[in-house]
């Protein structure tokens, strides 16, 4: 589970530092190949693969499509979807974190904190990521 994590949350840094995110573990080249176009279509792809791998468990590929579905949505211009989607990469990291608990919260606090800043974001979310965040703080507090 922790080699599983650590490629889940490189993917994320990778993603979050402006890499593809299916392909940011793969060679430069190869990453290119796999930046898909944006599309209302491929945000509900991706939407619909990354419920279907967080209900089956697999929480690392969950993210991954996540931060595909973020990226959608922020090439879209939907501020909805896109604080969404910061939220629920977040929870994925959250999950993987009770799983095994050295899996690292710093990058849920990040997307969270991103999320709560999205102007367009609406207040159910907001008030879904604010209690969110508050649990990956008291955790990462109570770690130090």
């Amino acid at each position: 589970m922790r080699t599983t994590a650590c490629i889940g949350i490189a993917a994320l840094l990778a993603s979050v530092a402006g890499a593809p995110a299916f392909g940011a573990l793969q060679a430069p080249a190869q990453a290119a190949e796999t930046v898909q176009s944006i599309s209302w279509d491929r945000w509900l792809a991706v939407k619909a693969k990354a419920e279907e791998n967080d209900a089956a468990g697999n929480f690392v590929a969950a993210l991954q499509y996540y931060l595909e579905y973020v990226r959608q949505a922020e090439g879209l211009n939907n501020p909805v979807r896109v604080a969404w989607g910061k939220n629920n990469a977040a929870y994925m990291i959250i999950k993987m974190h009770r799983q095994d608990p050295t899996v690292d919260l710093a990058p849920a606090k990040k997307l969270l904190e991103e999320g709560l800043a999205i102007e367009g974001a609406s207040e159910d979310c907001k008030r879904i990521m604010s209690m969110n965040l508050a649990h990956v703080k008291s955790v990462i507090g109570s770690a130090g």
